[in-house]
């Protein structure tokens, strides 16, 4: 998605913009709709030519709302738009579509075993991981970076989760299958959100029948030996939770790194600033995850008819808060159109908002802050050098082509291509 900067209310028709339209994302501007709407129509319904229809939701506190509040708006009938007016089957089985009280017996165990200081122990590996990553700046040609960053997640993912290293490039691709199913460079044949579903649900379901009795301190391990209610998980609720969380990080993590150093390219005094002032990191990381968005959207059903900004929804009807539109309210963000890497307070909902906040925030936070340390320490400049690809998709905000060079600083060539070379196992961290 564009990440564009309207100075002002642009003349606009909300009512006549298809918001579930993949392509709007992919070569549109939805921030110039969502600023229309926001001032002009914040609660605005749309139905869509087979007659499906859902409500949309776009200022901050409303967003908030409708994540916070699962007593006027459950998840257990679909969280997506690619579900829209079709029952999940997940519901009630995934930590992502169930409400409490079954959610929070999903998610509390969860939490535990991914807390910011449980992932902390991650640190010298993911470290290792992000050398190799930025290794190719070494060479001074341009390099992909939108491209290699997709397989980034999947290498602290695959191995918290026990999954085989030969597997993780097949389960990349499947994820952004499953998230872009009409963008061309990931379609397969027809019927690829299908497909990828069914790929991913037998993957996992091969994959506990394969270490049945054994040893597993991994993630899918916890899992399997995880009790709600009294009882184990059965197998089709492990597999629908290590779906979520597979697809959880290795869809985020990347477009919030792709999204970033746009930002520094177009905005090259932030970087400068950031440059000059380290101390500001964690701040440029909250702004990167601001900026970016890249979780577009999540969708909820309304349990009973209520209202937001004065707009009264009946029961039974599809909801969708548009996260990226909330994280550029004016009404909660000072000049919300402008890339600060020094903004504070910066309470975005990048990661969701209420019992449904991303279980995998901490993960992905070491992750980013550890990227871009090492980003700071050995890059001087970046420049874009090709085109720009967006992604077809209206969950994932996100960038799939973003080819760049780098002015190194002294010394970092020769660090980057030490890692390179160094290659063998990675450091070891477990649960």
């Amino acid at each position: 998605m564009r990440l564009t900067r309207p100075a002002q209310t642009p003349a606009l028709d909300p009512a006549e913009t298809d918001l579930a339209d993949p392509r709007l994302y992919a070569t549109g501007d939805p921030h110039a709709i969502w600023l229309t709407m926001r001032e002009h129509a914040p609660v605005l319904r749309q139905t869509l030519a087979d007659g499906r229809s859902f409500w949309s939701v776009v200022r901050y506190h409303d967003v908030n709302d409708v994540l916070r509040d699962h007593t006027r708006f459950t998840s257990e009938r679909g969280t997506l738009l690619s579900t829209l007016a079709v029952d999940d089957p997940a519901g009630g089985k995934m930590m992502a579509a169930s409400d409490p009280p079954r959610h929070t017996a999903l998610r509390e165990p969860l939490s535990r075993a991914m807390s910011m200081r449980a992932m902390r122990r991650w640190e010298p590996r993911i470290r290792q991981m992000v050398l190799r990553l930025l290794a190719p700046l070494a060479e001074g040609t341009p390099w992909d970076l939108a491209e290699a960053a997709a397989s980034f997640p999947m290498a602290f993912t695959g191995t918290l989760m026990g999954l085989p290293e030969p597997d993780w490039p097949r389960l990349t691709r499947l994820t952004s299958m499953a998230v872009a199913p009409t963008d061309s460079e990931f379609q397969e044949g027809r019927g690829t959100l299908v497909a990828a579903h069914h790929e991913l649900f037998e993957y996992f379901a091969d994959h506990l029948r394969a270490t049945a009795g054994t040893a597993d301190d991994s993630l899918v391990g916890f899992l399997r030996g995880m009790e709600i209610e009294g009882r184990r998980l059965r197998q089709d609720e492990i597999v629908y939770n290590c779906y979520s969380l597979l697809l959880g990080a290795n869809v985020t993590t990347p477009h919030a790194i792709a999204g970033t150093v746009l930002a520094f390219i177009e905005e090259p005094g932030q970087y400068a600033r950031l440059t000059a002032d380290p101390a500001l990191l964690t701040r440029a990381v909250e702004e990167g995850l601001r900026w970016s968005s890249p979780a577009n959207h999540f969708m909820r059903y309304t349990r009973r008819e209520t209202e937001l900004s004065g707009v009264r929804i009946p029961a039974g009807e599809a909801v969708v808060a548009w996260l990226g539109s909330a994280n550029r309210d004016r009404r909660v963000f000072a000049e919300p159109f402008a890339f600060d890497v020094g903004r504070s307070p910066n309470r975005h909902v990048a990661f969701g908002f209420g019992p449904h906040y991303c279980v995998g925030a901490p993960l992905a936070r070491v992750a980013l802050r550890i990227l871009f340390e090492e980003i700071v320490a050995n890059v001087g400049q970046f420049e874009q050098a090709g085109p720009v690809e967006h992604l077809a998709s209206n969950f994932v905000a996100g960038i799939k082509h973003l080819p760049v060079t780098a002015r190194l600083l002294d010394g970092a060539a020769e660090r980057l291509g030490a890692a390179h070379a160094a290659g063998g196992p990675l450091p070891e961290a477990v649960l």
